[in-house]
């Protein structure tokens, strides 16, 4: 088996299918298993793979496991060559694997990779990332990219390129194709994650294992962008956010920047909290 594509899916049952559809479209020599994951949808996801695509190797939770863990109940199983973690709001095109398998089987140095991907438009989608710094996250818990956007300039690469191939720190976790050999040496996903940082822990894992992460121009797919995400209420989602940032300078900075994070975050807050509080009051004046 050439690949395994797994892919994770909660209550988005008609951007997977369309998803699905394109993926069996797709031509290429290659030959590919597919995974699809469900955290325990509403909306008929299950029935709708069951019965539209009976070649996929389907997977249901009784529960929200989350991001990480859905993804490594897939990769126990997978049987390719290279894995890649697809998120259920894509679309690939016909040559998208092809190009990708053809780029890992020349780079044999390339640990992790991702592609170009594009908005519904063809417009190229930002999401290559330097490993985050206490500053940079410093500056969003407090708010501060609001006021001075261009803080963010250097931990979002604003300058990168992406019309060239190149080593990077980090690629968005939609689009993560990863050599299976390397899941061999150092091993799944991280579960302290329910979801966000656990593809930059990865990277930077792979890196430290002495393979790359690599941005490949040379294919590219759709990325429809959180879809399935934007379902969560913004209380929730910033309670993630926040539980795997902590959990990812637990594990790879020092005690002060723990702490230091630990502690603005309910100043973040509060700041939030009265800024929303301004928007309110100055609507009702106009």
């Amino acid at each position: 088996m050439d690949l395994s594509i797994v892919i994770v899916s909660w209550k988005i049952r008609d951007l997977l299918q369309k998803n699905l559809e394109a993926i069996f479209k797709s031509a290429g020599g290659i030959s590919f298993e597919v995974f699809v994951v469900d955290n325990k949808s509403s909306d008929g996801t299950f029935e709708m793979v069951g019965s539209e695509f009976p070649q996929v190797n389907l997977i249901l939770n009784n529960y929200n496991a989350g991001f990480a863990k859905a993804n490594n109940q897939a990769i126990e199983m997978a049987q390719g060559k290279y894995v890649l973690l697809l998120n259920p709001d894509m679309q690939v095109f016909p040559d998208t694997f092809q190009k990708m398998f053809e780029f890992m089987e020349r780079r044999t140095d390339v640990g992790v990779a991702s592609c170009r991907l594009i908005d519904a438009q063809g417009k190229n989608i930002p999401h290559v990332r330097k490993f985050p710094t206490l500053l940079d996250q410093l500056a969003i818990v407090l708010k501060i990219p609001h006021v001075y956007p261009e803080v963010l300039d250097k931990y979002l690469m604003k300058d990168f390129d992406y019309n060239k191939e190149s080593e990077v720190d980090s690629v968005r976790g939609s689009f993560f194709m990863i050599r299976k050999e390397v899941i061999d040496a150092i091993g799944k996903l991280d579960e302290r994650y329910f979801i966000w940082f656990e593809e930059v822990d990865y990277c930077k894992r792979v890196i430290n294992a002495g393979m790359k992460v690599v941005y490949n121009p040379g294919a590219k797919c759709v990325d429809y962008v959180g879809k399935s995400f934007s379902q969560v209420k913004r209380g929730r989602t910033q309670e993630y956010f926040r539980n795997s940032m902590l959990e990812y300078f637990s594990k790879w900075g020092n005690w002060f920047e723990f702490v230091v994070l630990y502690l603005a975050w309910p100043i973040g807050k509060l700041l939030a909290f009265v800024a929303d509080t301004l928007k309110i009051e100055k609507g009702n004046k106009m």
